[in-house]
């Protein structure tokens, strides 16, 4: 039966990618077009030989050409094609977040099918981002599907707010924007703020104004894993933003713990959520560079704190800067090292897929080295369940963290 799609024909690297798993072809890959798609429409993608590979969207304006969302050749993209994707999303989310689900994201683009499109659940509020021509032109059937389901499963979306100003959208051709989705039954003119509960402490999300969608949650287990080891101990919490591993640690027990960020307004956060919890007595927050607090911390000597997370932003996000931010994570995990005691602890991250683990792995190892420690790793993690990795797709896996003991 003749498919009635638009054929691209792409070169042998992008089917070798494509036969991996990989979900991106670039515009220089494409050898030929059977015609002239609008953005956002679905193309077949093609072998030379012919070969039938996927069909994705469309997009002229983007490096990306096309984004495979189907490898499934009896696939028609009407709506119960994208219902049936969704569901799949939200129960994988039920069993794989249990618990948890009352706070989690749903849709973790290429990871769930559907790239570009990000969604986070904030109790009866979805923040969403939408990064991709054809997601964000399907987003009248998207959303109004994912709340009928959400309601099936007993959560009855009460606002749903599009945080779409990342420049990714300038490259798709897009506006970008902020505000709430109109649909009938949804709230609109919110404040913005919402309570949610993970690990058993209390946050307030600000889902307007926060840094993407409000609240990082991908974070969520391995606040636990540091958890366990705090009590009794004195931590540092470097890049705190609204306190949350700061705030873990110190309801798990902590002796103290100093929350450090640069920006006053996580700060301030942070505080106000200390205040919720109930745990302000036992800490402190304070506005300084990190890296100017580290050198200064291990160049006293005074082993101050026996307990230092590092949870800083991506200090790269292109392969061109890998360099530089090879240095940026060598400095201050170099710095946490000689500011610990023996049989001190560190907890140490990279959000960037372009750090990779085994170049993250070779960084510790030489800045252990120059400090003049070992490390005895307790836990390596990386991103919790609710942002599942697709292999054969490297961007998805981009979040590793370490527990170690200074030895």
């Amino acid at each position: 039966m003749e498919r009635p799609y638009i054929k691209a024909t792409i070169t042998e690297k992008a089917e070798r990618a494509a036969r991996n798993g990989h979900p991106w072809v670039y515009g220089e890959e494409i050898l030929e077009l059977s015609g002239a798609p609008e953005n956002g429409d679905i193309v077949d993608v093609y072998t030379k030989k012919g070969r039938w590979l996927g069909a994705g969207f469309y997009n002229a304006n983007s490096k990306i050409r096309v984004r495979i969302i189907t490898r499934n050749t009896n696939d028609r993209f009407d709506e119960a094609f994208f219902e049936r994707r969704l569901r799949h999303a939200v129960d994988y989310r039920r069993a794989a977040m249990g618990g948890d689900f009352s706070a989690c994201r749903l849709i973790f683009g290429e990871a769930d099918f559907f790239p570009g499109l990000t969604v986070d659940k904030f109790e009866d509020v979805l923040v969403t981002e939408a990064l991709s021509y054809g997601v964000d032109q399907r987003k009248g059937t998207l959303y109004p599907l994912l709340v009928k389901i959400l309601a099936e499963n007993g959560v009855k979306v009460r606002a749903v707010y599009e945080r779409n100003e990342d420049s990714l959208r300038d490259k798709e051709g897009l506006k970008k924007y902020k505000g709430f989705y109109r649909m009938e039954g949804l709230e609109e003119g919110l404040d913005g703020h919402v309570e949610i509960c993970e690990n058993g402490v209390f946050y307030d999300v600000d889902y307007i104004d926060g840094q993407k969608t409000g609240f990082f949650l991908d974070q969520k287990y391995n606040r636990a894993a540091a958890a366990k080891l705090a009590r009794g101990k004195r931590v540092l919490d470097c890049c705190t933003h609204t306190g949350a591993f700061a705030l873990n640690a110190a309801k798990a027990g902590a002796k103290n713990v100093t929350a450090l960020d640069v920006s006053q307004d996580a700060l301030d956060l942070a505080q106000e959520n200390a205040a919720r919890n109930g745990l302000t007595e036992i800490m402190k927050f304070v506005r300084a560079d990190v890296f100017d607090f580290l050198t200064e911390l291990a160049e006293s000597k005074s082993k101050e704190y026996d307990f230092i997370i590092l949870d800083p932003p991506a200090f790269t996000k292109s392969g061109a800067t890998v360099k530089n931010a090879y240095r940026g994570y060598k400095e201050i995990n170099l710095k946490a090292m000689r500011a610990l005691p023996r049989g001190g602890y560190l907890a140490t991250c990279s959000c960037s897929h372009f750090m990779t683990r085994e170049l993250f792995e070779k960084m510790l190892m030489e800045a252990a080295l120059d400090a003049g420690v070992q490390l005895r790793q307790i836990e390596a993690r990386q991103q919790s369940p609710d942002h599942p990795v697709l292999w054969g797709v490297p961007e998805t896996d981009y979040l590793k963290f370490y527990l170690f003991q200074i030895a």
